[in-house]
């Protein structure tokens, strides 16, 4: 390396931009977390302790589904601040096809209390 050129370092960067040469032009866009209000904080509590439960049960094909659907509750929840109607109502259905799977927990019984069942 010659001695004339610089030396650059970085360090950490996060959230962060660069641009290097003459013409070079650098952009980010951060977004923040969306805001959730307590009833959605409540069900996405609710959502991940149902979850955690799920992950003790032998695999099945109710389970399994259940668990994707928790999952993309979880999702949209933590992307949105909110779950759409369509989603609370696909959660209800598949929450009530998974019944004789998730008696046992109570998280079961918070999820459907939340989503009024």
């Amino acid at each position: 390396m010659a001695s004339n050129e610089p030396n650059v370092s970085i360090g950490r960067a996060d959230n962060s931009a660069f641009a290097f040469g003459d013409h070079a032009r650098a952009e980010t866009r951060n977004a923040a977390p969306a805001a959730r209000d307590e009833s959605a904080e409540q069900l996405l509590a609710a959502v991940r302790e149902l979850r955690a439960d799920l992950a003790r049960l032998r695999e099945n094909e109710q389970a399994a589904r259940l668990d994707e659907t928790l999952a993309q509750t979880e999702e949209e929840i933590t992307r949105t601040g909110t779950a759409g109607q369509g989603r609370l109502q696909r959660l209800r259905e598949v929450l009530t096809d998974a019944q004789n799977v998730v008696t046992l927990f109570a998280s079961a019984g918070a999820v459907a209390g939340l989503l009024g069942m």
